[in-house]
């Protein structure tokens, strides 16, 4: 029965109330074993069958005579189950089925009578089992477990106090179990029915639609029942350990069938789970045990799920395993249950194939014995039927033991004896075994089998004794080796005999010694080698050990100790406490003893030791230890050696030798050192003798001091100053320097999850944004008396996200908080986590991330001027707020007057705050102190101002040299005179160098002036900023400032109100007349910020580079040149001064050869929309050649010679390449062509009949094939585009090096014989008819040529120019990975920063010029004559102010004004009249002329304050005065700068005026002058050519009449304005650029005057330095659009101009 199947039974129940309800019908019919489920949805099926071993009906009432009643269940499955229990078998039943279908019914039952389930019924049948046994040998146990799983997790159910859930674990050898789950023992049915009522009252049930008492658990009910049987024959207890488990598993259920929510459909999910894993065991159990997979290898896939569900790992044993194995399926008779119903039978009849193992639970031991009984049984039958029982059974020895004695415990050997004992009277044994055939063999296998079984009965007590007396033996052997153990087996150690004398060794090492131990036993204890004739009894070994060395003899002398001896043998070095023995020594304990070199011995007397502590009690213990250590240095000192003095000598010897090596080596590396210096020195005067030999011979010659005048002092002076100061080449060097740190600190912050980003930042000292003092260096306060310019220094933006605060540290705190970061990253790893959290919460302390941050942030910072109070008049003024980056923040009303001391503020309605008076006082020595802090005086003009804003604008052009350059525009505070010269250039200023008190009527000085300042609105500021306020103060007065209360700002409504009033009383003084005249008042507002806009890091941080003046956001990067092959590598000299400049328009074409032999130009596709760009649609496999074309303005600097190289490379498919990489495909063409060309038909236009330009062409023969890029030789697949760059070399006259032009090129490779699609623009044009294909079949390029002179090798440029300054910023920090992209700001930051100084230059001029415009329509309107600009803004203003202008406001008793201003005004007239007399637009126009126009232009646009003298001469006044037709914000004089003639090396600009006379001539130089000037000897200059990216932004598109020459005629022509160029095109639908227009250099005037005299309307002229051009709009309103696209500045000059004009004429 090992190998039996699985019991199945199935059980059909009554019908119950919920089915009673809904009249179900019964769908289940039995016959024997046989059970069938009817279809109800379809009747007329064959019912489906399962044959099963039981199929108990139980539908109907206990009547019925088919009806199976619980105990017929029981005697069918329980009493089987049982047998096999008793039998020693595990045991298993377990009920399955749908919910409420009777599985507690039939496991459980109820308490009433006959109604009892399987478990009771077992268990009361177990017990009455017992109670019946007889046998006395005969003893059973009985166990009981009860646990429920619910919901996947395993509770006990008979323990009260285990709660919780109990693990599942599994062992080894018992296999899965439940940790900690309680066994009870009972002894009757009584105890265990108390258990299951209270297990069952644990059990968790609920109620569901199927069923009123659900179990939504699996209860588990084991029983351990244990059976001992004791043998009287062997005297050997049995034991046999049966498992009963019986299992009441939860229903399987439908959701939509119990109605289950919430916890009930939770727990439905369990169950649900837990039996489909069981169906899933049943079903791989079933198809393992299945016929055809029977006699098949075991296969991998052959996998058994148990672990899926806690249910199935505990019932492993029972299925398919261990157990016997009964299923009870529980069925509903009811229609509307038939899918469960079916499903459950389905399971049934698969668990039908599962086969169990099963083995009876024994002892192994008890088994083997058990069976080897039966073999002696059979044998000894065996030998009495051969006749041979007598042998078994005799007794020879009267008493003595029978051979049956061996099965009692008797060992073999007394059964072998009472055999041979028997030998006398059986005299004829062997001879009846030898003719017994097979008889011998069954007696030497009964032999075996009785020593085996006496093995077996062994007891433990005879094993123990066995192995007592098998230690004893190995301890006598170690002990006869000289090894000691404990007494009790153990080796922790050795132990010294109490009585015996013996040795043990020392060892140098003190954990070696006393480790081992050698008895001196009576007698003579030999010691020795092992290979001596005579065995030794302590053997040693070792170079110095004799094969006998000596012998220790040993006497015992009555009762007292035993005297050891220590004889030597001849020749062996034997030592007794240093000192050597030859004869007998007796030997005391504790001696030393030395046996050949190695071997040290104490040897140890236990009985001598002990009376000698007797005798001396109180003896002392030695000093120090006897060990190894001081035996050997007791034999040294009794042998008469010194070892420390041997030691110290050595160690002497030692230093000496290395003292002589060191001092060695250092010599040796001197004089390498010195030996590299000197080659490096030779080595550098070879390079400077090489690169700069001028400079050399320069230091050769002896510099003669050249006389100065007075005018080049000055210069001199200031160009040192401005040398000085210069300060963006050193901020650079700053920004690559501690790059790595800003990065180290970024990574820093990612790796600890710091919500911290850092960013370089540039802060200059400007009204707008002054510095604090913490980042100003310690030097900065004392040279900030000298500095003429304002301070930039190098800081760190601090961006902390999480508090969504901003601050600035200096490079200094920054290397500081690296170092406080490096030490919190490196603590990290060992501070847990959520001590980190902990530390992001601290912002202050000691966190290095996070600094405090003020709760009110500066909104911005606006100035009111005070200059109406001169006159006076009130003004209201609206004043932009602008922050420290230049961004407007909002706008701020403020109201200035005069009043008188009584008087009271204005009635603004409710909320209006009066602050009283406040009394300022104004020290002039105090002021004049700031003065020369904010605007130090020099001394380079007779007026005493400041010239420093006559400066060169770096690569601006000629015409824009006077412009203002990027890292000095903000010095326009520094001049002590009022704005652009907006008051002191009208008369008043010649009354106020007067005395004061005959002018000022009311400032007179030492008299008392109030005045009032009222905050009225703040508008426009952004809902960031929560809480608003606003102070103000005097520039010079930071201690004393006046605050207005805070509002609530929402960032809608009307403007936040705070009609704050504060009057101010000051005692007039030259210093308060001078500050109301020039300085403002500047309102600082704040605001507490509320959101964190930042970005977060590990994006790209950086801030999307604004476009500077000239360059524009790019669109495809722009590459370096391609290497030339062929030239020698030259050192490109450093560019100095800047000789001329040249627009180049470049066109490239790719040429491919036709059928006919021509060479037609490819197609180019110009559906990218921007100008300059275009894809070259190719053919594969085809001759080519590439056309370059340049084309420029005609001038006498820019002369082309040759073509040197034109080399192609760079093959790529995107348009980004990496330079650092050596190309290994770049082709040098050969040149076929070059020169200089006549112009195609639709490249000439109309402007070329007059003053023509250059058109240079050369062509050059390129193969493909011969890059051997796979890119280029094959067809491109769709959507990708081959880029490839192309460098040209070409020579110019009078130029060091060849000039390089580079270009970028797109492609697009087609198969050879593909028709391609002409682009899109180029069907319209076709289809226009206007331009034929092969002039739109090609790119354009625009680029700018600058010729420099080559720098002077001394000059302190080129000087800081070789200094060399590693770029950390390519450094590798860790960490550095996280940071994505993210790089340190450099040069682009220089830039950016330049471009905001500009902006800010803008703004505060802006801001000047809106209070003087707004003053002067006060005074207007209030008919007071106003402050006048000393250039009227047209012909008409002049006119019409002229009178005005003649006298001064103040002159209040009619007093003529200096005659020196009408002749003045009148010089000026004369010469605008002449200029529009004599001015025409095409060879007239004169290069000065061009020059100083183009000088205007750039300083409007700029807006740039220049500063007046108003000493000099009036000659010098009428000369500089700009011409009327360009009106420009800028009031007041130019400098000589602007009339500097056009030579190409201009010098600085100068501060002084130069000489009419000599500035005319130069104007009025001839043709023939300007020719011979041509022929002089010219320097070398250094080319440079540039791509300019064409900006993506259109200002302005259409059509435009030009003025033809010679002609009265007008040409029509495309424009296209992307600043800074002017794209000309022949009409809308032309894909090439014809022309262009570079804005940023060229003039444009417009003038009525010129409209009245050509008598055309809407015109405007736009001048180059090489030819004017008048252009005509197609009405008024495109005529001012146009000039706004073309000059924004001059635009809105007009519109303020026509607008004061229209008012004018109102008035009258």
């Amino acid at each position: 029965m090992a190998g039996a199947s699985v019991k199945v039974a199935v059980r059909v129940r009554p019908f119950n109330s919920r089915e009673m309800s809904r009249d179900s019908k019964c769908i289940i019919q039995m016959s024997g074993s046989t059970t069938a489920i009817v279809n109800p949805k379809q009747p007329k099926e064959t019912p489906k069958s399962f044959s099963f071993d039981y199929s108990y009906w139980s539908h109907t009432s206990p009547e019925d005579i088919n009806y199976a009643s619980q105990k017929q269940v029981y005697r069918d499955i329980g009493e089987e189950m049982l047998q096999h229990a008793f039998e020693g078998y595990n045991v298993c039943i377990f009920a399955y089925g749908q919910t409420g279908a009777g599985k507690s019914y039939t496991m459980m039952g109820k308490q009433e009578k006959d109604q009892q389930g399987i478990i009771p019924q077992l268990c009361e049948d177990l017990f009455s089992r017992i109670n019946d046994t007889t046998n006395d040998n005969m003893s059973y146990s009985v166990e009981v477990s009860y646990m429920e799983i619910y919901c996947e997790r395993v509770r006990d159910l008979l323990n009260p106090k285990n709660k919780g859930n109990l693990r599942v674990r599994e062992h080894p050898l018992l296999g899965p179990y439940v940790e900690d789950l309680s066994k009870l023992a009972v002894t009757s049915y009584n105890d265990i029915q108390d258990l299951m009522d209270s297990g069952n009252k644990a059990r968790t049930v609920a109620a569901t639609n199927m069923n009123e008492t659900s179990s939504r658990s699996h209860a588990v009910f084991n029983i351990i029942f244990t059976q001992k049987r004791h043998d009287a024959e062997t005297d050997i207890t049995t034991e046999k350990v049966s498992k009963i488990s019986l299992v009441d598993l939860a229903g399987s259920e439908r959701a939509d069938s119990t109605g289950a929510k919430g916890t009930r459909l939770k727990e439905g999910a369990n169950i649900n789970k837990s039996l489909t894993t069981l169906g899933k065991v049943i079903s791989a159990l079933a198809e393992m045990d299945s016929g055809p997979n029977k006699n098949k290898k075991k296969k991998k896939t052959d996998f058994i799920p148990y672990r899926d569900s806690v249910l199935t790992w505990l019932l492993r044993e029972n299925l398919g395993g261990n157990s016997r194995t009964a299923m009870v399926a529980a069925l509903s008779p009811a229609d509307i249950n038939y899918d469960e119903t079916l499903s459950t039978l389905r399971y049934a009849d698969r668990a039908k194939q599962i086969r169990c193992n099963a083995v009876i639970n024994e002892d192994p031991n008890n088994k083997l014995i058990r069976e080897l009984k039966d073999e002696v049984t059979r044998l000894r039958d065996l030998l009495y039927a051969q006749g041979l029982g007598d042998i078994t059974d005799t007794n020879t020895v009267p008493g003595g033991p029978k051979l049956t004695n061996a099965l009692v415990g008797m060992s073999p050997s007394s059964s072998l004896s009472a055999l041979s004992s028997r030998a006398a009277s059986v005299s004829s044994l062997h001879e009846r075994l030898l003719f017994a055939p097979g008889s011998e063999e069954a007696i030497e296998r009964l032999k075996e089998t009785e020593k085996i079984i006496a093995e077996l009965n062994e007891t433990w007590e005879e094993k123990l004794r066995r192995t007592e007396a098998i230690r004893m033996e190995r301890e006598a052997l170690l002990a006869e080796m000289g090894v000691a153990m404990r007494e009790d087996g153990g080796t922790l150690g050795v132990f010294s005999p109490k009585k015996t004398p013996h040795l043990v060794n020392l060892n140098e090492d003190p954990l070696m010694s006393e480790c081992l131990l050698y008895y001196i036993k009576d007698g003579l204890t030999r010691v020795g080698r092992e290979d001596a004739e005579r065995r030794q009894d302590i053997v040693l070994s070792g170079h110095f050990i004799k094969e006998e060395h000596c012998v220790f003899r040993s006497d015992s002398r009555g009762c007292s100790e035993a005297v050891v001896t220590l004889e030597p043998c001849e020749g062996a070095d034997t030592y007794v406490n240093g000192k050597k023995v030859t004869e007998p020594s007796i030997l005391r304990s504790g001696n030393r003893i030395i046996m050949g070199k190695s071997h040290v011995f104490r040897f140890n007397h236990p009985e001598q030791a002990r009376q000698e502590r007797e005798r001396t009690p109180c003896a002392e213990t030695p000093a120090e230890p006897v060990d190894w250590a001081f035996a050997q240095r007791e034999l040294l000192e009794k042998q008469g050696i010194d070892m420390k003095q041997e030691m110290e000598q050595r160690l002497q010897e030692l230093e000496d030798q290395y003292r002589r090596e060191r001092e060695e080596a250092t010599y040796l590396l001197e004089q390498q050192r010195l030996d590299y210096e000197s080659k490096l020195e030779a080595l550098q005067k070879q390079m400077d003798s090489r690169y700069f030999p001028e400079m050399n011979e320069e230091d050769e010659e002896p510099e003669d001091e050249v006389p100065w005048t007075e005018r080049e002092c000055e210069l001199a002076l200031w160009a040192f100053r401005k040398w000085k100061w210069y300060q963006f080449t050193s901020l650079r060097d700053q920004l690559w320097g501690n790059a790595i740190f800003l990065k180290e600190a970024n990574a820093i912050s990612v790796e600890l999850k710091k919500k911290v980003q850092f960013q370089f930042v540039l802060l200059t000292d400007t009204l707008y944004s002054p510095l604090p003092p913490d980042l100003l260096p310690p030097e900065a306060a004392k040279d900030r008396e000298m500095r003429p310019f304002p301070r930039t220094i190098v800081a760190v933006e601090v961006q902390d996200q999480k508090n969504g605060a901003t601050h600035y540290w200096t490079l200094e705190k920054l290397r500081q908080r690296l170092d406080l970061m490096r030490e919190m990253y490196d603590r990290a790893a060992e501070v847990p986590s959520s001590v980190i959290e902990d530390c992001d919460n601290v912002v202050t302390g000691g966190d290095p991330f996070y600094d405090r941050f003020p709760w009110f942030r500066l909104v911005g910072r606006a100035f009111v001027y005070l200059s109406n109070l001169l006159y006076p008049v009130p003004l209201v003024h609206r004043v932009a707020i602008v922050s420290e980056k230049g961004e407007v923040k909002g706008f701020l009303r403020v109201a200035v007057q005069a009043i008188s001391a009584d008087e009271e503020a204005p009635d603004y309605g409710s909320g209006v705050r009066q602050s009283g008076t406040a009394k300022i006082s104004f020290d002039d020595q105090h002021f004049e102190k700031f003065q020369s802090e904010s605007c130090p005086v020099v001394g380079l003009s007779r007026s005493g101002t400041s010239q420093e804003e006559l400066r060169i604008v770096e690569g601006q052009g000629q015409g824009a040299d006077a412009g203002p350059s990027a890292d000095e525009v903000n010095n326009n505070t520094c001049s002590a005179s009022p704005p652009e010269g907006l008051l002191l250039d009208s008369p008043e200023k010649a009354a106020l160098d007067g005395p004061l008190d005959t002018t000022l009527t009311h400032l007179h000085l030492g008299s008392a002036f109030t005045f009032r300042v009222t905050v009225l609105q703040a508008s426009s500021i952004s809902a960031e900023y929560a809480d608003i306020f606003c102070q103000f103060n005097f520039i010079h007065r930071h201690d004393e400032a006046f605050s207005t209360e805070p509002l609530k700002n929402t960032g809608r409504g009307p403007p936040l109100g705070f009609y704050h009033v504060q009057n101010i009383a000051v005692e007039v003084t030259r210093s308060f007349i001078e500050y109301i005249k020039s300085q403002p008042i500047v309102f600082e507002v704040f605001g507490h910020y509320q959101q964190h806009p930042f970005p977060p890091l590990c994006k790209d941080v950086l801030s999307p580079l604004r476009p500077s003046r000239r360059h524009f956001p790019r669109v495809m990067p722009l590459s370096k040149p391609v290497p030339a092959t062929k030239l020698s590598t030259l050192t490109r000299p450093s560019p100095g001064p800047c000789h001329c400049k040249y627009d180049l328009l470049v066109y490239f074409e790719i040429c491919e050869l036709e059928a006919n032999g021509d060479y037609i130009p490819a197609v180019v596709d110009h559906r990218g929309g921007m100008p300059c760009m275009g894809t070259f649609l190719l053919h594969q496999g085809i001759q080519r050649r590439i056309t370059v074309t340049l084309l420029h303005e005609t001038g006498s600097h820019i002369r082309w010679k040759e073509v040197r190289e034109l080399v192609v490379g760079r093959i790529r498919n995107t348009p980004e390449t990496d330079e650092s990489l050596i190309d290994p495909n770049i082709l040098s063409l050969n040149i076929l062509s070059s020169g200089y060309v006549h112009p195609a038909q639709d490249d000439r236009q109309f402007l070329d009949s007059d003053m023509p330009r250059t058109f240079y062409q050369f062509e050059a023969a390129w193969d493909s094939s011969m890059h051997n890029s796979l890119l280029l030789n094959r067809v491109t697949p769709y959507r990708e585009k081959i880029y490839m760059t192309l460098s040209v070399y070409i020579e110019m006259e009078n130029c060091t090096q060849p000039a390089v032009i580079t270009k970028d090129f797109c492609m697009v490779f087609y198969s050879r014989d593909a028709k391609l699609p002409a682009s899109r623009s180029i069907r319209n044009l076709f289809g226009s008819g206007s331009l034929r294909a092969s002039e739109s079949n090609r790119v354009t390029g625009v680029y700018e040529l600058s010729l420099c002179h080559v720098a002077d090798v001394g000059s302190p440029g080129m000087q800081r120019r070789r200094r060399r300054v590693l770029d950390t910023s390519v450094a590798y920090v860790r960490g550095e990975e996280n940071l994505a992209g993210w790089r340190p700001r450099s040069d682009s930051l220089i830039l950016d920063h330049q471009w905001e100084l500009e902006k800010l230059s803008l703004l505060q001029e802006v801001e000047k010029t809106r209070h003087y415009l707004l003053l002067r329509e006060k005074l207007e309107t209030t008919q007071r004559p106003g402050p006048e600009a000393s250039s009227p803004t047209s012909s008409e203003d002049a006119e019409s102010h002229s009178s005005s202008s003649a006298s001064s406001p103040l002159s209040a008793e009619g007093r003529a004004s200096p005659l020196e201003v009408p002749n003045e005004r009148q010089r000026e007239l004369a010469v605008k009249c002449l200029r529009l007399l004599t001015h025409t637009f095409n060879r007239e126009y004169t290069h000065s002329h061009v020059c100083i126009s183009a000088s205007e232009s750039k300083l409007s646009e700029m807006s740039v304050t220049l500063l007046q003298d108003p000493s000099m001469s009036p000659l010098g006044a009428a000369t500089l005065t700009p011409s009327s037709t360009c009106p420009s914000l800028v009031e007041g004089r130019y400098g000589a700068a602007d009339l500097r003639t056009p030579q190409p090396s201009s010098p600085p600009a100068s501060p002084e005026p130069e000489p009419m006379s000599e500035a005319e001539s130069k104007k009025t130089t001839s043709p023939a002058q300007a020719t011979e000037a041509d022929k002089e000897p010219q320097r070398l200059l250094v080319p440079d050519i540039q791509e300019i990216r064409v900006s993506p932004i259109v200002s302005k598109k259409g059509y435009l009449h030009f003025l033809e020459p010679h002609t009265a005629g007008w040409a029509k022509r495309f424009v296209v304005v992307r600043r800074p160029y002017a794209y000309m095109y022949n009409n809308d639908k032309d894909a090439v650029e014809r022309f262009v227009l570079n804005l940023s250099t060229a003039q444009v005037e417009y003038s009525e005057d010129q409209q009245a005299m050509l008598k055309t309307p809407n015109t405007f002229a736009v001048c180059t330095e090489h030819r004017g051009i008048l252009l005509q709009a197609s009405s008024d309103k495109d005529m001012h659009d146009w000039l706004y696209a073309f000059n924004p500045l001059l635009a809105g000059t007009i519109r303020s101009k026509l607008s004061r004009r229209r008012s004018a004429q109102m008035r009258v």
